[in-house]
């Protein structure tokens, strides 16, 4: 049993935490919005363990908003730390529906960006 948590579950909190955001702050729907963002590029620095089963709080901001992406920055910490053990970043590139090109950030989702950038 490894006493650290694997990496690549520090992937998978970085894709639910941004998942959680995009749906409840962003408004995202996958399966009604005709345009939703796809994941197109992540990143994670790992700056000491994280171990099992100690409790992790996680900070997310916008980093960068574009035409037709957006990029948060992620950070990991344990339980009351202020040193992140891990930090990354997540890019969505938004995609019609349909053609799956790339499309506009809607405006209404882009002002919600703005306010955690």
């Amino acid at each position: 049993m490894l006493r650290h948590i694997n990496n690549v579950a520090y992937y998978r909190y970085f894709e639910a935490i941004v998942v959680r955001f995009q749906m409840q702050e962003g408004g995202v729907d996958w399966v009604n919005d005709p345009v939703s963002p796809q994941a197109v590029e992540s990143l994670c620095r790992f700056h000491r363990p994280l171990s099992f089963p100690e409790t992790i709080e996680a900070g997310l901001r916008v980093e960068r908003i574009g035409n037709s992406s957006v990029t948060f920055e992620i950070a990991l910490f344990g339980e009351g730390d202020v040193t992140p053990a891990a930090t990354g970043h997540f890019v969505h590139v938004f995609v019609d529906g349909v053609s799956l090109k790339s499309h506009p950030i809607p405006d209404a989702k882009k002002k919600i960006f703005e306010k955690f950038r």
